[in-house]
């Protein structure tokens, strides 16, 4: 799990300008990030892409009344309300931006071009019809903080079972990536959400973190001590329900404007 999905920052600056707590243009650069262009297709009203400060400001007037994030995998439709061709859009990605009041959501389609170290990225959101239900499996802030208590011991224990906590430098530099990310993106969440957002979507980050470092590089626990094949699967298994509940956890924190903050 990617510890600043496009879609969390999509979701998050866009809650900031429908509440005036942030200018357009500065919420597309927030949005942008290190990518080079971001644009918008099929929009309602919109002959072509148009730019994502213009999009906002669109979605405002159909009628839209936040955003929500989505984090689908297979056999998980984490915050997904249909219908199926969006569903499917947003499950290749594995995430998507639902807009509630407006019946729209937005799946991005990123396009990567050059040699490493000069790679040039552009995003295209597609946006698509939803339906207005609530979404799946999403659970509340305070469930979230509980749930990522436990996994957070998980995970821990995990690790030194596996012998990846004292695996040496490949962990050390993986620990070492996520605390960068983590002080990068220490303000992602914008303006107007509440600080219990905040601090679930930090203690989410390091459970993915943790997970991603037992599985490795490459998904296989490349950190730890050689495996077969049935110790990978036993592996995986065993981390599959914890990187689910980060997930889980880290949607909350996003959809938290639209839950709690933006009604406060």
């Amino acid at each position: 799990m990617d510890s600043e999905p496009r879609s969390g920052r999509l979701a998050a600056w866009g809650n900031a300008v429908l509440a005036g707590l942030a200018p357009p243009d500065d919420a597309v650069q927030r949005i942008t990030g290190e990518d080079a262009r971001h644009r918008v297709s099929g929009l309602p009203g919109e002959a072509g892409e148009v730019g994502l400060s213009l999009a906002l400001g669109r979605l405002r007037a159909l009628g839209g009344t936040g955003f929500r994030v989505a984090l689908p995998v297979p056999g998980h439709p984490l915050g997904l309300s249909g219908p199926p061709e969006f569903n499917a859009r947003a499950l290749a990605a594995e995430e998507a931006v639902l807009v509630p009041g407006a019946g729209l959501g937005l799946v991005p389609e990123v396009h990567a071009a050059g040699p490493a170290g000069d790679v040039h990225v552009t995003v295209v959101w597609h946006c698509l019809p939803v339906r207005e239900a609530p979404p799946a499996d999403v659970p509340s802030l305070g469930e979230a903080e509980r749930e990522l208590a436990e996994a957070l011991r998980e995970a821990t224990e995990l690790l030194s079972r596996l012998d990846v906590a004292g695996a040496g430098p490949a962990a050390r530099e993986a620990l070492e990536a996520y605390r960068a990310r983590a002080e990068r993106d220490r303000d992602v969440l914008a303006p107007g959400y509440p600080p219990r957002a905040a601090r679930v979507l930090e203690l989410a980050a390091r459970v993915a973190a943790l997970v991603a470092i037992a599985r490795g590089p490459g998904g296989g626990g490349e950190h730890g001590s050689a495996v077969s094949a049935s110790q990978m699967a036993v592996r995986d298994e065993a981390l599959r329900p914890v990187a689910r509940t980060a997930r889980r956890a880290q949607v909350a924190a996003y959809n938290a404007w639209v839950e709690e903050g933006g009604r406060g």
